[in-house]
C-alpha cells in the first residue's frame, strides 16, 4: 500500500530585513483560524496514523506498561502551614489531583478543598494551579485553564462553607497572594496578545475585579512581572526579571493600601533575588562581576545596592543557585563540577556542614520548606537510575528520616538492574563537556545498542540526570538513555550559559554534535543506532544538528521544536519575543540577524537526505507557536532527498505542555518510544 505524504501548498512570501530578502513559502501557516491551515494539519495527522498503525497496539501497551508502574492511588507527602496539613492525592483510574488538608494532626479528618476530576468534567483540557490560602485559614484563591494557552482565571473559595465567591479575575499568571487583612488579593495580569506577565493588580473581595487597581505596570517588553510573599510573612514583594536584569518592590503586607518601595532600581546586567530574615534582607546577586552568584546583606530600611554587605563571597567554581531560610538555620543549594550540594549553617555561626552525596549521577534539592520555625529540612533525593525519595533532615540532631520513596509498580523493577556513569567528552574547541548515561547492566556496551541522546542547552536551564519510571521502557529494551549536559545550560556553573547563548550560540549545538561522536568513539552505539530528542528550545537543538550532521543520527524526536527563529524574533506581538533578546540577540540589528540566520533550522534545510523524524506540536500552543514545526516539515518534506519517516503530529486541543491529565501525557511519549523502538524492530 503506497500511501503518499500531504504537500503542502506553497505561496511565496517575501520577507526583507537589513537588505536581506527571504522568501517563505509556507508563511501563510500562522493563521490559526485559516480552513487551508486547519486541512494541512489534519492531513498531515492522517497520514502519521496510517505511517504508524502497525504500531497502534504497541503504543497502547507502552501506555499501559508506563501506567502500570505509577501508583495511581497516590498522595503527596503533607507539608504544615499554619496550623493546617496539606495533600495533594490521586485515586486509582482518574487524571487529576484531589487537594485536601488536614487540622494540627494527620489524624484529623480530611477537608476537601479541591476535586480537579469533577472540576474537569466537560473540558478536553484543564489545570489548576496557584492554590494560595489566607491568612485566618478560611479562604482559597485558585486558578484554572481549560484551553491550555497558559491563561487563567483566580476565583477563590470559602473552605467552611464550599462556597465559591462570585469574583472571577481573567487572564492572569494563575498566582496570586493574599495581604495580612485576608480581604485583599494581588495578583498577576497578562498582555492578551502576547501573553507577557505585565501587570499587578489590587483585587478586595465582594468588589467587582473590573474596578480593580493597577499596582505596578512593567512597561519595558523584554521583562516580566510576578508578586509574591515573603516566607517569613512580613512583606509583600512585586518582582521584575528579564534575561539579564533584575529589580524588586516591597510593600508591608499588613499596610495593603500603602506604596510599594524600590528595593534596588535595575542595573542592566545585574540580577537579584532576595529572602527576608529578622530584621535584614538576604540578596542572592551577580554583581559586581559575580558571574556564579554571592549572598549580601541588606537591612530593612536600607535596600539599595550601594548598602548590601557581603555574606557569602564569590566562588570561581561554585556555582550559589539559591538559599533558603529557617528561624535558627540557613541552608544553601550550590553546584560544584556539575553535581548538587546542600549546605547547613546556624546563623550564630556555631555549626556549618554539608549533606553528603556519593553519587556522580544523582539530582538533590530542597522541596517544599514553607515553615519558618522548624528545625527540619525537607528535600528531594533520586539518582538516574533509583527513584526519588523525600527526606526530613533535623538540621539540629543530622538525623534523616524517608517519609516516600517512589514506588516503582509492576513487579518488575530493581534499582540494582541499572548502571549510571558519568563521562567527558572532549568538545572541537578543548571544553569538555559532561554526559550522564543510564542503561540496563545486562545492555552490551559494544556499539551494537541503541542510545537515546537527550539535550536542551538554553535559557541556563539545567537538565539534570533524574530518574525516570516511563524510561525504563527503553532501558528494559535495550536502549542506552543518555543526558548531554551542553553549553547554554547551567550544569558547570554560569560561565556554562553564557558560553551557550547570544553570539555563541552554536556551541550548544556542536556540544551536542560531539557528545554524539564521543559515544559513538567509546562504542556506547553507532550512527545506525543513535537517536536525538529535544523539545521546545531542544527542538531548536534538533532541526540545528540535522541540518549540520544529518548522518549521524538514525531517528529524531523533536517535541514543539521552535525552529523558526529568525522570523519569530522579528515578531514582537509573538508571545515571549521581546523577553528573548537576552538569549538569542535581537534580530532588529544587523549582527544578530546575521548570526541567527546563520542557524535558524527554517532556514538552513537543504536538498540532502536527513534523519527519520518525529514531530509534535499543539494547535494552541502560546510557547512555539504550531505554524514553526509545520511549516519546518513542509520545507523538508519538499527539500528532504531520502525515503526516511517524516512525521508531523499535531494535537488539535493541547498547547506547549501537552495533554493535562496525569496519563494522557504517557500516550504522548509512548508515541515517541514507540517511533524509535519501531526503527530498531523493537516495535513489539
Amino acid at each position: 500500500m503506497n500511501i503518499v505524504p500531504p504537500v503542502a501548498p506553497k505561496h511565496p512570501t517575501k520577507l526583507e530585513k537589513h537588505g536581506d530578502v527571504r522568501i517563505d513559502d509556507y508563511y501563510w501557516m500562522n493563521n490559526r483560524e485559516d480552513q487551508q491551515v486547519l486541512d494541512y494539519l489534519n492531513a498531515e495527522n492522517e497520514y502519521y496514523q496510517k505511517m504508524t498503525a502497525h504500531t497502534v497496539k504497541f503504543q497502547e501497551d507502552l501506555f499501559q506498561e508506563m501506567k502500570g508502574r505509577i501508583k495511581e492511588d497516590d498522595s503527596s507527602v503533607p507539608y504544615k502551614l499554619d496550623g493546617y496539613w496539606y495533600i495533594t492525592r490521586y485515586e486509582e483510574g482518574k487524571e487529576y489531583p484531589i487537594y485536601t488538608r488536614k487540622k494540627e494532626t494527620l489524624e484529623a479528618e480530611e477537608e476537601l478543598m479541591f476535586d480537579c476530576n469533577q472540576m474537569a468534567e466537560g473540558f478536553e483540557y484543564f489545570n489548576l494551579r496557584g492554590v494560595s490560602i489566607s491568612p485566618d485559614n478560611t479562604l482559597a484563591a485558585f486558578a484554572t485553564d481549560t484551553v491550555s494557552r497558559r491563561q487563567y482565571n483566580i476565583q477563590v473559595k470559602n473552605l467552611q462553607t464550599g462556597e465559591i465567591y462570585p469574583d472571577i479575575i481573567e487572564n492572569t499568571t494563575g498566582s496570586s497572594v493574599w495581604a495580612n487583612d485576608g480581604k485583599t488579593l494581588f495578583y498577576t495580569k497578562k498582555d492578551p496578545v502576547t501573553l507577557r506577565s505585565d501587570k499587578i493588580f489590587k483585587h478586595v473581595l465582594g468588589k467587582p475585579s473590573a474596578g480593580d487597581e493597577l499596582i505596578f505596570h512593567e512597561k519595558d517588553s523584554t521583562y516580566n512581572t510576578f508578586v509574591y510573599k515573603t516566607k517569613s510573612r512580613k512583606f509583600i514583594v512585586i518582582g521584575s526579571t528579564s534575561t539579564l536584569t533584575s529589580e524588586y518592590r516591597f510593600l508591608d503586607a499588613n499596610e495593603p493600601n500603602g506604596e510599594f518601595k524600590i528595593f534596588s532600581p535595575r542595573e542592566k546586567g545585574v540580577e537579584y533575588s532576595i529572602s527576608h530574615f529578622d530584621g535584614n534582607f538576604y540578596v542572592l546577586t551577580n554583581k559586581d562581576k559575580a558571574t556564579n552568584f554571592k549572598l549580601m546583606v541588606a537591612d530593612e530600611d536600607h535596600t539599595s545596592s550601594d548598602n548590601w554587605k557581603e555574606f557569602i563571597p564569590h566562588r570561581e567554581d561554585v556555582l550559589l543557585e539559591d538559599v533558603e531560610i529557617f528561624k535558627d538555620y540557613y541552608v544553601l543549594s550550590e553546584r560544584e563540577n556539575g553535581l548538587n550540594q546542600m549546605k547547613i549553617s546556624r546563623w550564630d555561626g556555631s555549626d556549618s556542614y554539608y549533606l553528603p552525596f556519593d553519587s556522580e549521577t544523582y539530582v538533590a534539592g530542597p522541596s517544599v520548606n514553607l515553615d519558618f520555625d522548624t528545625k527540619e529540612l525537607r528535600y528531594y533525593y533520586n539518582e538516574m537510575g533509583s527513584p526519588y525519595a523525600i527526606i526530613d533532615f533535623n538540621m539540629e540532631t543530622k538525623t534523616k528520616k524517608v517519609l516516600k520513596e517512589q514506588e516503582v509498580l509492576g513487579g518488575k523493577f530493581d534499582k540494582n538492574n541499572y548502571k549510571t556513569e558519568r563521562l567527558w567528552a572532549t568538545a572541537r574547541d578543548g571544553v569538555k563537556v559532561p554526559i550522564s548515561l543510564v542503561y540496563h547492566k545486562d545492555t552490551p556496551l559494544d556499539g551494537t545498542s541503541p542510545l537515546l541522546q537527550y539535550g536542551y542547552g538554553s535559557y541556563g536551564a539545567t537538565i539534570d540526570p533524574y530518574f525516570s519510571s516511563v524510561r525504563l521502557s527503553l532501558l528494559d529494551r535495550g536502549f542506552i538513555y543518555a543526558i548531554a549536559h551542553i553549553r547554554g545550560g547551567e550544569y558547570l556553573g554560569r560561565p556554562w550559559y553564557e558560553d551557550g547563548k547570544l553570539l555563541h550560540k552554536k556551541n550548544t549545538f556542536t556540544d551536542f554534535i560531539d557528545c554524539s561522536k564521543f559515544l559513538i568513539e567509546q562504542k556506547y552505539t553507532s550512527t545506525a543506532h543513535l537517536y536525538a530528542m529535544g523539545g521546545s528550545a531542544g527542538g531548536l537543538l534538533m532541526g540545528a544538528v540535522i541540518n549540520m550532521e544529518p548522518e549521524l543520527y538514525r531517528g529524531v524526536i523533536a517535541g514543539v521544536p521552535f525552529v523558526d527563529v529568525i522570523t519569530t524574533m522579528l515578531d514582537d506581538t509573538i508571545p515571549l519575543t521581546t523577553g528573548e533578546y537576552d538569549e538569542w540577540g535581537n534580530p532588529n540589528e544587523k549582527e544578530y540577524y546575521d548570526y541567527i540566520k546563520s542557524y535558524s533550522p527554517y532556514d538552513n534545510v537543504e536538498r540532502k537526505a536527513y534523519p527519520n523524524m518525529y514531530v509534535s506540536t499543539g494547535l494552541h500552543d502560546s510557547q512555539v507557536q504550531y505554524w514553526e514545526p509545520a511549516k519546518w516539515v513542509a520545507k523538508l518534506r519538499e527539500y528532504k532527498t531520502d525515503d526516511n519517516l517524516l512525521f508531523l503530529d499535531t494535537n488539535m486541543d493541547a498547547g506547549h505542555g501537552g495533554a493535562s491529565g496525569r496519563f494522557e501525557a504517557l500516550k504522548e511519549t509512548a508515541k515517541e518510544y514507540a517511533f524509535i523502538l519501531d526503527l530498531e524492530g523493537k516495535a513489539h
